[in-house]
């Protein structure tokens, strides 16, 4: 009905021709491919408008996203935002201090709130009563900057959270997401439509969020960047929640400079967010890293305990190891990383215990909704089973469910090892010990084939451990990912991860290996592997 309703639209509005829908997508608009600072370009030089922009964006989405082949990237489009482009548009000639991101369309994953008329679901029908109350902190610093949110992002429904069984970027509201590159692939998720839209050029950029591995996965997985800032660098306040002691949002974007702009407009403190009482002190114009000599004598050890599971991972590696050294990069190998295979086992203790608390306590700032509690997103999936459950179930939610308060010893003992293993003894020592900038493995493999019955088949490093994403997920630092090469037209990237407020130093070396490796490729769009493009673009 979403996807119906949004074509429809766009015709009603006179934005679309039938003729148009169904027609043979054309070649797309330079605009949709270009970066910040080129669309900044042409909008300060006359030739191009916001509302031209978000025009274009949204025939783009109407022709691959909502029909042909129905990536399914987006839920739900701002009814509002020509209007609001329009008067962006007006005030452009006279805002003189502006910000990276003025007049730039922006999307959000679907568990980001928005103070109407956009719902904020994660994805779920039992929150799709009606919209938030108040933007999300995150939301009220892209307003303030003058960017523009163009709508909410399709993801694995409530973050992936529900089941272990569950398929990456499925859910009630928004059906399957597709990744652009291959059509039978998975864009993985939690942020599977957040990246999928940006690498299919539905979007200049998009925000998504991670527990463990919900920006770095899907980044990767559609050619992408993904940033996962340390906790407590971006608030947390409006986004639906699973744990308050690994979630964060973080930017993803075609290239890392996108990205900085990005992380530069949406970090600061939040007085809604007690963990960002520090971010102030650290969060900086992050433009300023963008070293092209970046990996100039900076030390970066290799984590080979992340890699060899995959064979096309480990080729996009190596060759990413001899770029750097070719670079002056001082490169470590291999590193040894401790405590891999112990992080499972107490990080799940505290995400269920967390999930329950956490929406419980988010729920109760959605006063207008039915839902008050985790116990009544499960009677309600109970009920609508057919709609909501047609393919996994919900053991995760039920899980949470059992567990009881935060003050428990199993949940404080848990947290306590978790972020000790993770951390200090963990990504800590290793730097430490090897007096490193950074650490390296490869991000994921290419991506997986989606599979409803079975759920995913991620293949990430060592089959023990959560893969590379784990360590800073658990640990509360930041991580970005790369792209490193194609294997058989699909991505395969590669992943920096480092210390507390790190972030200037792994942009810097991300974007000096990005500099000096193979640019974004746009996707072909195909059918299947060695298959045929269903867009000509």
């Amino acid at each position: 009905m979403i996807r119906s309703s949004l074509v429809l639209g766009l015709l009603a509005a006179g934005c679309l021709s039938t003729g148009s829908v169904l027609a043979a997508e054309t070649a797309a608009p330079a605009d949709v491919w270009a970066s910040i600072d080129q669309l900044q370009q042409r909008m300060d030089s006359g030739a191009l408008t916001s509302q031209a922009l978000v025009q274009q964006f949204k025939e783009r989405v109407a022709r691959i996203d909502q029909s042909g082949p129905l990536l399914r990237s987006i839920i739900e489009l701002n009814p509002d935002a020509a209007k609001q482009a329009a008067q962006l548009d007006k005030k452009r000639a006279g805002n003189k201090k502006r910000g990276p991101l003025y007049g730039i369309p922006v999307l959000l994953k679907d568990n980001i709130d928005t103070a109407g008329p956009m719902l904020t679901t994660a994805g779920s029908l039992a929150l799709a009563d009606h919209p938030a109350k108040r933007d999300a902190g995150l939301v009220e610093r892209l307003h303030k900057q003058g960017a523009l949110v163009f709508g909410k992002a399709n993801l694995s429904e409530w973050a992936n959270m529900r089941s272990n069984h569950a398929s990456s970027g499925w859910s009630a509201r928004g059906g399957q997401a597709r990744n652009p590159y291959v059509l039978d692939r998975n864009p993985c998720g939690s942020s599977a439509g957040s990246a999928a839209a940006v690498a299919a050029g539905l979007v200049t950029v998009a925000v998504g969020s991670e527990t463990d591995g919900s920006i770095i996965c899907p980044a990767a997985s559609n050619g992408l960047v993904g940033l996962k800032p340390t906790l407590g660098l971006v608030s947390r306040s409006g986004i639906i929640p699973i744990s308050h002691n690994q979630d964060t949002a973080g930017p993803i974007a075609r290239t890392v400079a996108d990205a900085a702009a990005l992380l530069s407009v949406i970090a600061g403190s939040d007085k809604r967010d007690p963990a960002t009482a520090e971010a102030d002190k650290h969060a900086t114009d992050y433009t300023k890293y963008l070293d092209p000599n970046g990996l100039k004598g900076k030390r970066i050890g290799v984590v080979r305990a992340l890699a060899g599971a995959e064979p096309n991972a480990d080729r996009a590696l190596e060759q990413a190891i001899a770029l750097m050294k070719a670079q002056g990069a001082i490169i470590v190998d291999p590193v040894e990383l401790p405590h891999l295979k112990e992080l499972g086992e107490p990080e799940m203790t505290v995400l269920l215990y967390d999930l329950k608390h956490d929406m419980n306590a988010y729920l109760a700032t959605r006063s207008n909704l039915k839902m008050k509690t985790l116990a009544d997103l499960i009677a309600f999936n109970k009920r609508e089973a057919d709609r909501e459950m047609p393919y996994f179930g919900q053991e995760l939610f039920e899980q949470a469910q059992a567990k009881g308060p935060l003050t428990d010893a199993a949940y404080i003992d848990a947290l306590a090892k978790a972020k000790r293993l993770s951390g200090p003894e963990g990504i800590d020592a290793a730097l430490k010990a090897n007096q490193l900038d950074a650490l390296l493995s490869p991000s994921w493999g290419p991506a997986f084939v989606t599979d409803p019955v079975l759920g995913d088949h991620i293949v990430s490093g060592d089959p023990t451990v959560g893969g590379a994403s784990q360590p800073a997920a658990v640990a509360g630092y930041p991580s970005i990912t790369v792209p490193g090469n194609y294997a058989h037209d699909l991505p395969v990237g590669i992943v920096f991860f480092g210390a507390k407020w790190s972030e200037p130093t792994l942009i810097s070396i991300a974007y000096g290996f990005e500099q000096h490796n193979m640019p974004f490729q746009q996707p072909k769009f195909l059918d299947t592997v060695g298959g045929k493009p269903q867009v000509n673009d």
